[in-house]
C-alpha cells in the first residue's frame, strides 16, 4: 500500500468516525426531541381533560339528588345524553345549548356509571367499543374495536346531600395526537439520512483539514530524508573512490598513502559534523527548554565567537567587527554552548555569502527587556522567494558556493531552533547585492 492510499484509508476512517458520532448525537437529540414534544402535547391533553372533567363535575353533582338516578337537569346539561336503554345512533348534538362546549368537538366522550361500575347513560362522540373500566385509577389509556386510542378520567360523583351517586367517565380521541407524533417520526425518519449524508460530507472535508499537518509532516520527513541521503552520500562516494583507487595502485608509496589517509579524515569529519548537526537538531524538537540553563552573559559569547571565528574571516579577507550599544552587560537565561553555537552559524553564514573586501558587524543591544544581536554583512544578500525558506533543513540559497565552503545547510535551522528553546526568535531582512540582517531576540534575565 502506498502512502496516496494509506493517507486516503486514514481520512475515510475519520470521516466515518466523525459521522458515526454526529449520528449517534444527531439520533439521541432526535428522540430527545420526539420524547420532548409528546410529553408537552401529553401533559397539555391532561390538563384539557381535567378542565373538561372538573367543570362537568362541579356542573353535575349540584342537581344530582339519588344514586344512579339521572335527574331532568342533567339532560339540559348534557342534550345529547342517552341513557343505556335507549337507542343512541340517531342523536344530534347541539352546541348552542351545551353547556360543555368542548363535547361537541367530535373528540370527547362522557359515560356516567353507578357504583357498581355499570354504564348508565353516555354522550359526546360514539364510545362503543371500548371496553368498560372498573379500576380505580384515575387515569386510562383505552383502544376501540377500531384501533383508535382514547385517554381518559375518571372522577367520583356524590349526590346533593353528599352521598356517593357514582362515576364520571370523561374520554378523549388519540387519533389526531397520534397523528401528529407519527408525522413528527416520518419528518425525523426522513430528516435524519439528509442529516447524515451532509454529516458525512462535512466529515470527509473535517477529515482533509484534520490531514493536512500529516501530509505536511510527511512530505518534510520524505524531503528530510531525501536530503540527509544525499548529504551522506557525498562524503560516503569520496571516501569510497579514493579508497579504491589506492587499492588498484599495487605498491603505493608513503605519500600516496598518507593523502588518502588526510582525504579519507576530511570527509569522516563532514560526516560527523552532519550526524552532530542532526542530533542536534533531533533534540531541540523534543524539548522546549534547553538542557542545561543557567545565567549566561552574551557580552562573553559575542567575544568568544569574534576570538574563534576571526580566522575564517581573515581567511576570506572579510572585515569582521563587534558592535555593544549598552553600557551594561547582557544576561540571558539558558545554555552557553547552544548560544554560542546560535551566533558562530549566523556570523560564518554572514562570511560564507560576502565577497572578499566586505563587512560581517555583530552588534548587541537591548530593547524591552529584550536583548537584541544582530549579524549585518555586506554579501550577496537573498531573494524575497527564499526568505521564507532559508531556515529549513538542507537549503542552500546557493549550493554550489555552500559545498565549496563545506555547508550542509543545517546551518540556520540549528540557530532558529536554539532561538526558540531560549524562548526567542530569529527575522532577517535581505535585498539582493546589498547584504543581509539577522536580528535574534531573546529575554532578559531579571534581576534578582
Amino acid at each position: 500500500m502506498n502512502h496516496n492510499q494509506l493517507f486516503r484509508q486514514t481520512r475515510l476512517q475519520l470521516t466515518c468516525w466523525y459521522a458515526g458520532v454526529m449520528g449517534v448525537i444527531l439520533g439521541l437529540c432526535g428522540w430527545g426531541m420526539y420524547e420532548a414534544i409528546a410529553h408537552a402535547h401529553w401533559m397539555t391533553l391532561d390538563r384539557e381533560l381535567e378542565s373538561v372533567a372538573g367543570t362537568l363535575h362541579d356542573s353535575l353533582e349540584p342537581v344530582l339528588q339519588e344514586p344512579a338516578q339521572l335527574e331532568p337537569e342533567v339532560g339540559r346539561l348534557l342534550p345529547d345524553l342517552c341513557t343505556q336503554n335507549e337507542q343512541c345512533w340517531n342523536r344530534k348534538f347541539n352546541p348552542e345549548r351545551h353547556a360543555i362546549g368542548a363535547l361537541h368537538q367530535g373528540y370527547y366522550y362522557v359515560r356516567l356509571l353507578d357504583l357498581t361500575g355499570n354504564l348508565i347513560a353516555v354522550a359526546g362522540v360514539s364510545s362503543d367499543g371500548l371496553p368498560e373500566i372498573e379500576s380505580a385509577e384515575t387515569w386510562q389509556t383505552l383502544t376501540d374495536s377500531k384501533g383508535t386510542r382514547f385517554h381518559q378520567i375518571s372522577v367520583v360523583l356524590h349526590t346533593e346531600d353528599g352521598g356517593d351517586w357514582g362515576s364520571l367517565q370523561v374520554g378523549r380521541s388519540l387519533k389526531e395526537f397520534d397523528d401528529y407524533l407519527k408525522a413528527v417520526k416520518v419528518m425525523m425518519l426522513i430528516g435524519l439520512p439528509i442529516a447524515l449524508l451532509g454529516v458525512g460530507t462535512a466529515s470527509w472535508g473535517l477529515a482533509g483539514v484534520a490531514m493536512q499537518p500529516i501530509y505536511q509532516s510527511y512530505h518534510q520527513i520524505q524531503q528530510f530524508t531525501a536530503d540527509a541521503a544525499h548529504e551522506l552520500r557525498t562524503p560516503l562516494a569520496a571516501i569510497r573512490a579514493t579508497v579504491e583507487s589506492n587499492l588498484r595502485v599495487d605498491s603505493p608509496n608513503f605519500e600516496d598513502i598518507m593523502d588518502t589517509l588526510k582525504t579519507v579524515d576530511r570527509q569522516n569529519l563532514r560526516l560527523s559534523q552532519l550526524v552532530n548537526d542532526l542530533l542536534l537538531l533531533s533534540r531541540m524538537d523534543q524539548q522546549e527548554r534547553p538542557v542545561k540553563s543557567s545565567p549566561c552573559c552574551l557580552n562573553d559569547v559575542i567575544s568568544d565567537v569574534e576570538e574563534e571565528i576571526a580566522a575564517l574571516a581573515i581567511a576570506s579577507e572579510v572585515n569582521l567587527t563587534t558592535e555593544v550599544r549598552v553600557q551594561q552587560a547582557v544576561w540571558v537565561k539558558g545554555n552557553e554552548e547552544e548560544l554560542y553555537r546560535l551566533l558562530f552559524n549566523l556570523v560564518s553564514n554572514g562570511i560564507q555569502y560576502t565577497p572578499a573586501g566586505g563587512e560581517v558587524t555583530l552588534i548587541l543591544d537591548a530593547r524591552d527587556r529584550h536583548a537584541i544581536i544582530q549579524v549585518k554583512d555586506t554579501g550577496i544578500g537573498i531573494h524575497p522567494q527564499d526568505l521564507t525558506r532559508i531556515f529549513d533543513r538542507f537549503y542552500r540559497v546557493n549550493s554550489d558556493r555552500a559545498r565549496h565552503t563545506g555547508g550542509s545547510g543545517l546551518g540556520l535551522a540549528i540557530a532558529k531552533a536554539i532561538a526558540k528553546t531560549h524562548h526567542g526568535n530569529i527575522q532577517v531582512q535581505s535585498e539582493l547585492s546589498q547584504g543581509s540582517l539577522f536580528t535574534v531576540r531573546l529575554p532578559i534575565l531579571e534581576a534578582g
